[in-house]
């Protein structure tokens, strides 16, 4: 682009208010290291944080596709820390009115809006670019897919019968369709900092945790906008104490700040166990996203519901067994790394309510006897050493 007398180089090391490096002049000589920009990709994924984790495993499709790209992320305030230092992101931008006033000033080769939502797709539609996967919305303000591959996810959305006994895709599957991507059941993408995988040996190492030791980690809560994808109080409290009669077994509590409450309440009736005192350990639930990802990350196992916990365990690659009642778990790929517990039989499952009108039978049907044989079975596999008190 040329402006007066010399030429904004399309290199995105150049920022246009300092140098790419010290003394260089881009402007002027050209750049030092040229990175140009190819395909330039902009996803919109603003929902839910093991949304965005899920969505994250599209990447490596991306850039098979468009090796020389430069690919953008939108998404929420509290959901921007899951992107830190991820190497297939050139910038993660959050939403807000600044944003939206940067967005609408670029121009892109290509959107791809994830979320079946109002306001994603109506920036979708707002935004220059050659082409648009996903969905926007029309004059009406209804949701619409944009391109012809997007109108499976669009018709899950729209039948029950379709959605809940049909479908065999994983969510991934549906997305590289959706986004004309090629797909290989590629993994989540979630990097951790050296600093903080220092951290999580060293918190390991502080509340006792022994080289040889399995840790298993209970994801206790879920999201207050589906409030049914989590075990009982007394179902944890059960649990734990059937895993404490184990030797090399630790136990550990895992949550945000909503479910501060919840794990203390759980610890305060557990440690009150024979046995229970010296291996269930409560971590923090209020230092903030990355740390709450280091906190799960010293565990081998994770017990949880389908919820952002599930996501994170799946995207450090633990060993998984999850429990599910109201949502698809055929969506769900747990990557050959766990164990799906299904409520076989129950014809209301899946269902999506956020109230249950049958007295919660998915959550009473959870086998904790099954949870606790799998748990020693993959102890069993990984420290043979150790046997039962």
């Amino acid at each position: 682009m040329k402006v007066f007398d010399f030429e904004i180089p399309e290199c995105k090391n150049f920022t246009g208010y300092k140098p790419c490096y010290s003394y260089a002049k881009c402007h002027e000589t050209g750049c030092v290291d040229p990175r140009p920009f190819g395909v330039k990709i902009l996803i919109i994924n603003l929902d839910a944080m093991g949304n965005v984790l899920l969505t994250s495993s599209i990447l490596p499709a991306i850039k098979r596709k468009y090796p020389e790209s430069s690919i953008y992320w939108l998404t929420l305030k509290n959901t921007h820390r899951l992107l830190d230092n991820n190497p297939y992101l050139d910038e993660v931008f959050v939403w807000d009115p600044e944003t939206w006033l940067v967005l609408e000033n670029m121009k892109f080769d290509i959107v791809m809006n994830v979320d079946k939502s109002r306001r994603s797709a109506s920036l979708t539609m707002k935004l220059k670019a050659d082409k648009k996967l996903g969905y926007g919305m029309n004059e009406h303000g209804q949701i619409i897919p944009l391109n012809v591959s997007a109108s499976y996810d669009y018709r899950l959305g729209l039948d029950d019968e379709l959605k809940f006994r049909k479908n065999q895709k994983t969510r991934q599957e549906i997305l590289c369709e959706m986004f004309e991507l090629e797909y290989k059941r590629d993994e989540y993408v979630l990097v951790l900092s050296d600093e903080e995988k220092k951290f999580s040996e060293e918190y390991k190492r502080s509340v006792g945790i022994k080289e040889g030791e399995l840790v298993v980690g209970f994801n206790t809560g879920c999201s207050p906008l589906y409030p049914n994808k989590k075990m009982t109080i007394e179902q944890h409290v059960e649990l734990i104490k059937r895993l404490s009669k184990y030797d090399g077994i630790k136990l550990v509590l895992l949550g945000g700040p909503e479910d501060t409450e919840r794990n203390e309440e759980i610890y305060r009736r557990a440690i009150e166990i024979d046995g229970v005192a010296g291996k269930l350990i409560n971590t923090p639930t209020t230092e903030g996203i990355r740390r709450g990802i280091c906190y799960e990350n010293i565990c081998d196992v994770v017990i949880t519901g389908d919820s952002y916990g599930m996501h994170l365990a799946i995207a450090l690659r633990k060993f998984v067994i999850a429990w599910f009642g109201l949502s698809s778990w055929v969506e769900i790929d747990l990557y050959d790394r766990g164990v799906k517990l299904i409520p076989e039989g129950l014809e209301c499952a899946p269902c999506w309510k956020r109230v249950c009108p049958y007295n919660l039978e998915c959550i009473q049907m959870i086998d904790l006897e099954r949870i606790e044989k799998i748990v020693v079975e993959y102890k069993e596999k990984v420290f043979p050493a150790v046997s039962k008190v």
